[in-house]
């Protein structure tokens, strides 16, 4: 899988991409991920990106000249699954939607940055537009990092356990149930005997019953979208 992201603050995104999990990823050759500076393609002496909004009001706005030549750039070279831009206003990001993006073999992500896009970008180019939750960051890059980690991992090959990733929560519409690791009592606080009894049918039927359980206590409505 290809990802090419779009940011005015590409710096932002080093960090999250090349640690950990998608780090092997990409060493892999399983991810490849692109950060394009948008700025590259601004405009004048000093690669202006943004500018004042028509009908006046308060923040600037990303200009569609900048956007639409990066955008073409990279259509030129590949065709593109998704064009996605990450914005408080879009769909809540869930783990039906990364499922969906893993199986994809090249995706575009949008960072959204001041006071947003000019509209004409969504209209003619965006595909999907994708929140991370009813809440304002700076910008656009932090949620493109959530989407590529949440999507990367999924990419066959990529968990050393292929199966754990099975068994997220979320997956099945239901949170993930208790784990333990050694020891089996530390002060006196028991792990839960049924597993470490050997008994795999019993376990495995333990854990959906204290999935479904911590799903009624912590998150009901995700029983209610069943």
């Amino acid at each position: 899988m290809r990802i090419d992201i779009l940011s005015v603050q590409p710096e932002l995104l080093h960090s999250p991409l090349q640690h950990s999990i998608m780090k092997r990823a990409q060493d892999k050759g399983l991810l490849e991920v692109q950060v394009h500076n948008l700025k590259e393609y601004g405009l004048g002496k000093h690669n202006q990106v943004d500018d004042y909004q028509f009908g006046g009001g308060a923040g600037m706005v990303m200009m569609i000249e900048p956007l639409t030549a990066c955008i073409e750039a990279l259509q030129a070279i590949r065709q593109y699954d998704e064009i996605i831009y990450m914005t408080p206003d879009g769909a809540t990001l869930n783990q039906g939607t990364c499922n969906q993006l893993s199986m994809k073999e090249n995706l575009m992500i949008l960072c959204g940055h001041y006071k947003g896009i000019d509209e004409r970008i969504r209209e003619h180019f965006i595909t999907r537009e994708i929140s991370i939750g009813d809440f304002v960051l700076s910008g656009g890059e932090l949620p493109a990092a959530v989407l590529v980690d949440a999507i990367g991992r999924l990419l066959p090959g990529v968990l050393n356990d292929e199966t754990s990733a099975l068994f997220d929560s979320f997956q099945d519409n239901l949170l993930a149930p208790p784990v333990y690791t050694r020891p089996a009592e530390f002060r006196g606080w028991k792990v839960p005997d049924i597993l470490l009894s050997g008994n795999f049918p019993a376990i495995e039927a333990w854990r959906y019953k204290q999935a479904l359980d911590r799903t009624r206590k912590r998150r009901p409505d995700l029983l209610e979208e069943e």
